[in-house]
């Protein structure tokens, strides 16, 4: 009998096709079939779309990502579009193979030449941006996998790019990034403020458009999309921590794509717990047996990364807290989340924030008591409800601490 074999949560992003799962690559295939046929030069719009990347930090590559036509592009790069038109999974990997990852390598503060000067430009415009390239060898099929960004696919080293128009900026965007005298913190929560989607604030950031001249430097990508989504929530508990506690229980769910998500909202201070679930044949767990991850917080925030949730722990936060600023209440907040056999290819958190923010939108439920909730939800869950309760933190001390209301 052949022995079973057990992975890795970053199987995938190791594997890139060799076969380590015992099947064919769905990914792989679909590049493969999607792959520009492009020669060294080309003129296409990107969407816009940049990224840098981490490896070999602080002299990291980065570049940006256009497809070979012209015109609209913003589908192929934007999770708030992919969601709002709820695009498959196929969908967005046909979007994402057709842009070439035309690329160079740069030192994280260098400021000034002509492929950083384009990068930038590109990176603050609001609409697709016409783009001359050239290129030193044609792309290539590869890919990069990552839980926190679409994959990266089609890289190609860059020799030169010319815009070929004028970027539309948003007025908002040209002032953050033209005052070097503020903080990258204050810009990323003037522009939140402003209305430029989160989605746009990440690349801004990412490129050194942010903070004071002398501190401006190129972010890693998925570095940016964790800084934006934990200051925008820290930004907005500011207030939500000086609010009056719901007085019942409240909960709300939504799904996307394979990604099942319950919100329990519990009276009480600010706390906040997530726990993931990773179902056998997902993306991350093509073992045999479920995975699960969790990250929590007091009423005081935490002060290390959540490295177990990692990038969606902060991307559900920030939807919660949207919510509470809205209602003008604090609440203790437990997430769970399913990640499903149909979700077979990483999205990036992107998916994750629009999913987890529109669950909010939706009807809520109310109980009386969280035994009434856990046999309501688990009627929409697959795994035993229990399987969560027995590893939440917060569920342990809830109801332990009594409040001025119980006497």
């Amino acid at each position: 009998m052949e022995k079973k074999r057990f992975y890795s949560s970053e199987l995938c992003a190791r594997c890139k096709g060799r076969g380590y799962c015992g099947g064919p690559c769905k990914i792989l295939n679909k590049i493969k079939q999607l792959q520009p046929k492009v020669k060294k030069e080309f003129t296409g719009s990107s969407p816009p779309e940049i990224f840098v990347g981490r490896f070999d930090y602080p002299n990291i590559n980065t570049g940006i990502l256009s497809p070979e036509q012209q015109g609209e592009m913003g589908k192929l790069a934007s999770p708030e579009q992919w969601y709002k038109e709820k695009a498959e999974i196929d969908d967005i990997l046909s979007f994402r193979s057709q842009m070439i990852y035309s690329r160079f390598k740069t030192n994280i503060k260098k400021s000034k030449g002509k492929l950083i000067g384009t990068l930038k430009e590109i990176s603050i415009a609001k609409k697709s941006v016409l783009t001359e390239f050239k290129l030193k060898k044609k792309p290539y099929v590869n890919f990069s996998l990552s839980k926190h960004t679409p994959f990266i696919g089609n890289p190609a080293p860059l020799v030169s790019a010319r815009l070929e128009e004028n970027p539309f900026i948003e007025k908002k965007v040209d002032y953050v990034t033209g005052d070097k005298h503020a903080r990258a913190v204050d810009g990323i929560k003037e522009m939140y403020k402003g209305k430029i989607q989160t989605s746009s604030i990440i690349k801004i950031l990412s490129a050194g458009m942010l903070g004071r001249a002398i501190n401006r430097r190129f972010v890693p990508t998925r570095w940016s999309i964790t800084a934006v989504d934990d200051t925008l929530s820290k930004f907005l508990l500011e207030r939500i921590r000086y609010y009056q506690e719901i007085d019942e229980i409240i909960v709300f769910h939504n799904e996307y794509l394979g990604n099942h998500y319950e919100f329990l909202l519990l009276p009480g201070k600010f706390e906040f717990e997530v726990i993931e679930a990773y179902m056998t044949g997902s993306v991350w767990n093509p073992s045999g047996r479920v995975a699960l991850a969790q990250d929590n917080e007091g009423f005081f925030g935490r002060k290390k990364y959540a490295k177990n949730v990692t990038g969606a722990y902060y991307t559900a936060r920030l939807a919660v807290c949207e919510f509470l600023e809205k209602i003008k209440r604090q609440a203790s907040v437990l997430v769970l989340r399913e990640e499903r056999p149909e979700y077979y290819a990483p999205l990036g958190v992107g998916i994750l924030r629009e999913c987890g923010r529109d669950a909010f939108n939706k009807k809520e439920q109310k109980f009386e008591s969280l035994g009434d909730v856990f046999n309501a939800i688990s009627h929409r869950m697959k795994i035993p409800i229990d399987v969560f309760k027995k590893n939440s933190k917060l569920l342990k001390e809830y109801g332990k601490q009594k409040r001025l209301s119980d006497f």
